[in-house]
């Protein structure tokens, strides 16, 4: 009867797939070998979505009546990120001990006027299943929430507490010094030099002034810094007409009751100014070296411990975000591009850019060139980061300063379009993210009052041609050079040699003759 019933269901696939598609195994059943270009048999034809690389939703802006922005952008999706971002950082503290936005982010979402403590914050969140975050830039404050859609009411209450209503008790202010304190002591410990590197060469490029001020708060200010002190901050600069509401994955019709319902007459705790001292200090360039001597030895003891490495970062001044040559700017950064040393290659990690081409694969020596482009409302700083071993400074410097003047030479057309469409790439990869999505939408219309669409700046991009990239390098050529030197310095060629190598021609350092090495 079994062996009757095995026929059956043999012929029956025999007649549904025919005999050339069945085949017979070893283990005696049998599979259908049908192509994987041909459709199923007895499956309903799939329906794809379309697909026209535009966003479908647009950026909806409302101002409420106080000055307070509302930007929303709807996605699809239960969950929701909603946050508040402040005009506000280490740029406007010209008047203020240096480090009260970095006390600010360490203090956010502690407790209000309607929540006792932050675990109580936390809590609310949780039957949301969200999480919260406070990040401070030299320009900008943001607070976020990513959260259950149905949550907003909730989302949105709270925001307007955690930034107008924060309690400051002194027990937080000591908890903030002792993490401030910590971060500090981890900066210059960490093996990974970067984040120091980036606060030097702003220090050496904006002297004393707007984006050159420090961002991490100086080791002298943190008993400083006192309810007092951050009151009268927080009620010249966390002002409406300073703020967006940004929200992505919710309709911008139910954000704006929102911000009108918590956001629209509410008093600060710190009160209000009829005229708030504000700094609109316009950032201005210097250039300038700042060098820190240290003994890279023992950054990373272990059983294959990192070498001791010089750090060198040169910048040169680039253009602001808000500029047209922005666009070619970040286009020639891209073609820059490089990394580290052993960083495994792959598609996607620039391995064709020119910092890797010309010098990691030449100079088997160097660790890392990475090149930066920082920008800002009123300025800009392209830079390139490269590290090496103590004796061959002088060496690393010159191949900077060399790639540096080789930029001005004309882009070729492949290696342009490389950079461009990696550049794209990267956009539209980033942009697929909410919470990136979220950040793009609230800094944009902080900024400019607008929000260019995905779709419109892949267009600017693609616009950008050779004589851009030639323009812009020359222009940016024109500025004297701010470097940042980091390790044993022994080896480290004059700030005055380095802008020479930079006016030349070529690249190259001039000649020093020693009578004794």
């Amino acid at each position: 009867m079994a062996t009757h019933m095995s026929r059956c269901r043999t012929w029956s696939r025999v007649q549904r797939y025919g005999i050339a598609a069945y085949r017979k195994y070893s283990s005696g059943g049998g599979y259908p070998n049908i192509s994987l270009s041909t459709p199923l048999p007895g499956i309903p034809k799939p329906v794809f979505a379309s697909v026209d690389g535009q966003e479908k939703y647009e950026t909806k802006i409302t101002t409420l009546e106080n000055g307070l922005k509302v930007a929303s952008q709807n996605k699809f999706g239960e969950f929701c990120t909603v946050g508040v971002l402040v005009n506000s950082g280490s740029r406007h503290e010209a008047k203020y001990p240096s480090g009260i936005a970095h006390f600010l982010e360490k203090l956010a979402f502690s407790s209000t006027a309607q929540y006792g403590s932050k675990d109580e914050i936390l809590l609310t969140l949780e039957k949301h299943g969200g999480i919260c975050d406070c990040q401070t830039s030299r320009d900008t404050t943001m607070y976020a929430v990513s959260a259950e859609v149905k949550g907003l009411d909730t989302v949105v209450s709270l925001l307007s507490d955690a930034v107008l209503q924060p309690r400051l008790l002194d027990e937080e202010l000591e908890m903030t010094r002792m993490a401030v304190r910590f971060e500090l002591e981890d900066l210059n410990m960490r093996p990974d030099p970067e984040p120091l590197l980036t606060e030097m060469i702003h220090a050496a490029a904006y002297r004393g002034n707007t984006v050159g001020l420090p961002r991490f708060c100086p080791a002298e200010n943190v008993d400083k810094i006192d309810k007092n002190v951050l009151h009268s901050y927080l009620r010249n600069y966390y002002r409406p007409e300073r703020m967006v509401l940004a929200g992505v994955g919710i309709e911008h019709e139910q954000l704006v009751e929102s911000a009108r319902k918590y956001l629209l007459d509410v008093k600060p705790v710190w009160g209000t100014s009829s005229a708030p001292n504000v700094d609109l200090s316009v950032a201005q360039y210097t250039g300038g070296i700042v060098k820190m001597e240290k003994d890279m030895s023992d950054v990373s003891l272990g059983p294959t411990p990192i070498p001791e490495l010089t750090h060198i970062m040169i910048g040169l001044e680039s253009c602001s975000y808000l500029e047209d040559d922005f666009i070619p700017f970040a286009v020639l950064n891209m073609m820059m591009g490089g990394g580290g040393s052993f960083s495994a290659g792959g598609p996607g990690k620039g391995m064709f850019t020119r910092l890797y081409l010309n010098v990691l694969n030449r100079h088997h020596w160097m660790y890392n060139a990475t090149s930066y482009h920082h920008s800002y409302e009123d300025s800009g700083l392209l830079c390139i980061h490269a590290s090496a071993d103590p004796r061959q400074v002088r060496e690393m410097v010159e191949i900077i300063t060399r790639e540096f003047i080789q930029m001005g030479s004309s882009a070729g057309e492949v290696e342009l379009e490389r950079a461009k469409t990696q550049l794209k790439s990267m956009l539209m990869m980033n942009l697929e993210s909410r919470p990136v999505i979220f950040e793009d939408v609230g800094r944009q219309v902080l900024s400019t009052g607008k929000r260019k669409l995905p779709h419109e700046l892949c267009h600017l991009i693609s616009s950008v041609t050779p004589g851009d990239i030639k323009r812009v390098t020359t222009k940016m050529l024109r500025s004297k050079p701010a470097v940042a030197a980091l390790g044993d310095l022994m080896e480290l060629p004059s700030y005055e040699h380095i802008q020479a190598a930079l006016s030349s021609k070529d690249g190259r350092l001039p000649r020093t003759y020693r009578l004794f090495r």
